[in-house]
């Protein structure tokens, strides 16, 4: 692969209220801004409804954007995420897929507050929702959320470990797009598609090689080797793989909320010099503030 010294201060994955952030496009722009990003993607879950409002705000700022998404997809027996990169996000094919793929998202969070009913956590569905307020767009940080704050956990990580993982009273599986469905997505609106923490997963070296192989073979082009929830361990891995499959490499702090992200916009590693950074084979699809075009 080609070698290249990444020297572009680059987050390519964070998520706004449109999702399940905490914050407004605008702050998590003017955040990222005063933080040092020169580059700038949004990438909200299975929705792209803030990326005219992230852009906007971006190139207000001098601040250059990708436009982005992060797409659920069941691979395995698990949850796997895949980031789309520099894409057109008024695309239809991709709209109607992200909708597709939010549909169930009520109905399982309906059955999820019926299994924390079931351990005297009463109210939890009306409670995540007002975390967010479109029902397809409810997911298990809402729910995280409401249980702090009415006191039932310390923190969002102890809702999930007591109560939203597989096997606690407030897990309930999502049927979610395709592997290959999500990558055809972003390719034939014209972005890259990248497997977003690949440690995050807990696959076995056979699995995570499934993984990568299909993943490609569907056309995808990239892997996040830095990310909020790597560690240098884990960064040291993933430049490997990305050299051993020859795909692009991708940077981004996954951003939710000031309160409950380890990693702030823009405080992230830079990365491998023997890596090719996937924004460069974007270069492209970069919006540009007017003053540096």
């Amino acid at each position: 692969m080609k070698t290249t010294t990444p020297l572009t201060n680059a987050d390519l994955h964070c998520h706004s209220k449109v999702s399940d952030g905490t914050l407004e496009p605008e702050a998590l722009a003017a955040r990222a801004q005063a933080n040092g990003v020169e580059l700038w993607a949004l990438t909200d879950h299975d929705e792209i409804g803030g990326q005219q409002r992230a852009l906007d705000a971006a190139l207000a700022l001098g601040m250059s954007y990708l436009t982005g998404t992060e797409i659920s997809v069941s691979f395995a027996g698990r949850v796997v995420h895949i980031v789309g990169l520099g894409f057109d996000h008024r695309n239809e094919a991709l709209i109607a897929g992200l909708r597709a793929t939010r549909g169930g998202r009520e109905q399982r969070a309906r059955e999820m507050a019926a299994g924390l009913a079931q351990v005297g956590i009463k109210g939890a569905y009306e409670g995540a929702l007002t975390y967010v307020g479109n029902p397809e767009l409810i997911s298990r940080t809402h729910f995280a959320r409401f249980l702090v704050e009415a006191g039932h956990c310390s923190d969002v990580s102890e809702v999930f470990r007591r109560y939203l993982t597989e096997g606690k009273p407030g897990y309930v599986e999502h049927r979610w797009a395709g592997l290959g469905e999500a990558v055809r997505w972003v390719r034939e609106a014209g972005g890259i598609a990248v497997i977003a923490h690949p440690a995050r997963y807990g696959f076995t070296p056979t699995e995570e090689y499934a993984l990568f192989t299909e993943f490609i073979a569907h056309g995808g082009r990239g892997v996040e080797v830095v990310t909020g929830s790597h560690s240098a361990a884990d960064a040291a891995k993933y430049t490997e793989t990305a050299l051993e499959f020859e795909l692009l490499a991708s940077r981004g702090s996954d951003f939710h909320s000031p309160e409950e992200s380890h990693t702030d916009l823009g405080r992230l590693a830079d990365l491998s010099g023997r890596l090719s950074p996937v924004w460069q084979a974007l270069e492209h699809r970069i919006h540009r503030p007017a003053a540096s075009s």
